[in-house]
């Protein structure tokens, strides 16, 4: 993947962060679909902190649980403007605190807005490296990140979250991965196995 970064608009570390919140079980085609109005109508961690969850709710209606995604924007962009002035931590534990950010959200921001050695773990990243020899047969998300950072060297980190997830996406996919269009199928286990 020669451009290994995320396939999500945004301007600005508030505005990944909602977006990312929102991809939870949702594509991103479908956020950046109508993510811009929603970032007009609040376009700060103040303007949507005075919003109600019914409010952001009629911007995001169309994206999976719409009702608890809503509740923890407003959540998130209070907590942002009471605990933290406004502005997006750096920090992942920091990040975490705030409503519907978990280590997945919190290592994307991590990574993407503040290029530290984060590794996230989504469904892609999760079935790619244990497909293709990455982890041995990591049963959850944090076993696999803890493997794939015990193995990649720190500066490939944030851009190798990149690799597996569009390597996922678009070559490797989960019902019929195409190992004849794939520039790795000589290093795959699974492969090695056909």
């Amino acid at each position: 993947m020669p451009i290994a970064r995320s396939e999500l608009h945004f301007h600005d570390p508030f505005q990944l962060l909602i977006a990312v919140i929102l991809s939870a079980q949702c594509t991103d085609k479908r956020i950046n679909m109508i993510t811009p109005a929603l970032f007009e109508a609040f376009p700060t961690p103040d303007a949507m902190s005075k919003a109600t969850p019914e409010e952001v709710f009629e911007y995001i209606k169309s994206v999976s649980y719409p009702n608890n995604k809503a509740k923890h924007l407003v959540g998130m962009a209070k907590m942002l403007v009471e605990d933290f002035g406004g502005v997006v931590p750096s920090d992942i534990d920091e990040l975490q605190k705030l409503p519907g950010v978990g280590r997945k959200t919190a290592n994307v921001i991590a990574s993407v807005v503040f290029d530290q050695p984060a590794m996230a773990v989504d469904t892609h990243v999760f079935r790619v490296a244990n497909r293709i020899g990455l982890t041995t047969n990591s049963k959850t998300p944090l076993a696999t990140e803890k493997e794939l950072v015990s193995h990649i060297p720190e500066e490939y980190i944030a851009i190798a979250h990149h690799w597996l997830i569009l390597h996922g996406r678009y070559v490797c996919t989960s019902r019929k991965p195409n190992c004849n269009k794939c520039g790795i199928s000589a290093y795959c286990k699974e492969f090695a196995k056909k």
